[in-house]
């Protein structure tokens, strides 16, 4: 049995043209998944961007020409689809939940959200810099500054929001500002071994899990510092934007958290726990 995915997203996501929460749980059953979560973005952030750049999907939310503004979560409607699934889907355990985007930055507008509904899954994610006043996601920093400073200024930040945010469960993605490298750039672990493992002892000091995103190729050897810093738990997520990436990647992602050290909790849908 493939690990449960607790880091899906759906039409509810604000960057996806291709979201279907129903689609993705049929997907689900067809993999035979013991359960899926749909950890919506939350995004209370207006980042300063170059409209040029820009998807197409994204440019509705420009507020003038240089200010991205994602819309607000419809929790209302988020919910209501959310029960006419668990109806159509009753083997197939349905999670809710969100994906909080620089949580650490707005303290008062995540608490309100938390609040505003029972969600059952809460992960943290970073994207963003602040740089001279000014919020930019971690991509657009390329263009203007050097890979390894933009990196290393992204590690820092990770750690900030470790440590003075407890509003999420896992950390996901802690690769996100590698999947835009420019292609002159590989990325290899080794070279911010300092910085990483930073990272994964801030997290693993707090007790939440840290999330194996299949995005991207997982990399073992982050996997392994995870378990030498201390880290005790793990959880799966492709972090899908349509049905069809449910779940990729997931056998491959689960045998590297296996090698780890980790092991199945006792729910399939729990974190994977430290085995031996």
């Amino acid at each position: 049995m493939l690990p449960a995915d607790l880091h899906t997203h759906t039409e509810f996501s604000w960057d996806t043209a291709t979201g279907d929460m129903a689609g993705s749980c049929a997907r689900a059953v067809e993999l035979g998944l013991p359960a899926i979560a749909f950890t919506e973005h939350t995004d209370f952030i207006s980042w300063t961007v170059d409209r040029a750049g820009l998807p197409d999907r994204f440019t509705r939310h420009l507020a003038d020409d240089t200010a991205l503004v994602p819309p607000p979560l419809d929790v209302t409607g988020y919910l209501e689809a959310i029960d006419r699934c668990r109806v159509k889907y009753p083997t197939l355990k349905i999670i809710s939940g969100v994906e909080l985007g620089e949580p650490h930055w707005f303290a008062g507008e995540t608490a309100t959200l938390l609040a505003s509904a029972p969600f059952e899954r809460v992960i943290g994610s970073l994207h963003s810099l602040l740089v001279d006043g000014r919020y930019r996601l971690v991509e657009d920093e390329y263009l203007l500054r050097p890979v390894a400073d933009v990196l290393r200024d992204y590690f820092a930040e990770t750690i900030r929001l470790i440590e003075t945010c407890d509003a999420f469960e896992a950390l996901t993605h802690w690769d996100y500002p590698v999947r835009y490298l420019p292609a002159t750039h590989p990325f290899r672990p080794a070279d911010f071994e300092e910085e990483l493992r930073a990272v994964l002892r801030a997290l693993a000091g707090t007790g939440r899990a840290l999330e194996v995103n299949t995005r991207r190729t997982v990399e073992p050897l982050v996997l392994r510092w995870w378990r030498e810093s201390g880290g005790r738990a793990v959880s799966f997520g492709s972090d899908a934007h349509r049905p069809d990436l449910v779940a990729a990647g997931f056998a491959e992602a689960a045998a590297l958290a296996e090698a780890a050290g980790f092991g199945a909790g006792r729910h399939p849908w729990d974190h994977w726990l430290v085995s031996r």
